[in-house]
């Protein structure tokens, strides 16, 4: 049986609809959580595929939260290796910054539903499968695309949404794995320090998921399982 490593640091931001996908796949899922885990347990080269998820803390903070350099030691090797690797906001942040791409802070947030604009080798990319589609925005932080990869993806606040290396690498910055409308009640909670702060009304995006959140989940998993297949 083929292995998933997933990274989680916060408990709601998990696989998502990117889970069953897996198991379709035949993929047996590993989480390691931040707090819980010992990330050194990790061989960087054993999984079939590694994934570093999404986290409300910037790549830069590693005086802060020593978890960073740890995580991105495991992506180095991995990396080196040319292996499978998924990464999904501060996931995605994190190859970037491992690839020697800067990561900094946007002068603004981009939280909520939007659709993203594809490049060219976006929509020739599993990416197509969202285009049109709201994906979830949730991040302050905003990375370089590194040397070697293809841009996917950007929306008017942000312009670099998402990059492939290869067929192994996809870093996006934006969320998709998204799966019910239920769940995103823990990401207002979970994340409502930031929303005051960004004078963001979680009615907002608690209205939008009802809308959103299906047709997200249906495209996102036609992503998943194009770029897992290619593998």
């Amino acid at each position: 049986m083929k292995s998933a490593v997933a990274i989680r640091h916060v408990h709601f931001e998990g696989l998502g609809s990117l889970e069953s996908v897996l198991s379709a796949q035949g993929f047996h899922i590993s989480y390691f959580d931040i707090g819980v885990s010992d990330l050194t347990r990790i061989d960087p080269l054993r999984p079939d595929l590694l994934i570093v998820l999404g986290a409300p803390v910037g790549v830069y903070e590693d005086e802060h939260y020593p978890f960073l350099a740890v995580e991105r030691n495991l992506l180095a090797k991995r990396l080196d290796a040319k292996l499978p690797t998924l990464g999904i906001c501060l996931g995605a942040q994190q190859i970037a910054y491992t690839l020697g791409a800067d990561v900094a802070p946007t002068s603004h947030k981009e939280i909520g539903f939007a659709t993203i604009d594809l490049t060219d080798e976006g929509r020739h990319s599993p990416l197509r499968h969202l285009d049109g589609v709201k994906v979830l925005h949730w991040h302050g932080d905003g990375f370089a695309i590194p040397a070697g990869a293809s841009r996917l993806a950007s929306t008017s606040l942000c312009a670099n949404q998402a990059f492939a290396i290869d067929e192994y690498v996809l870093a996006l910055q934006f969320h998709p794995e998204i799966d019910n409308v239920a769940g995103m009640e823990q990401w207002l909670i979970g994340h409502a320090a930031e929303l005051g702060e960004a004078k963001i009304d979680p009615r907002t995006i608690r209205n939008d998921a009802a809308a959103c959140v299906a047709p997200l989940r249906n495209a996102a998993q036609r992503l998943f399982s194009e770029w897992l297949m290619q593998l």
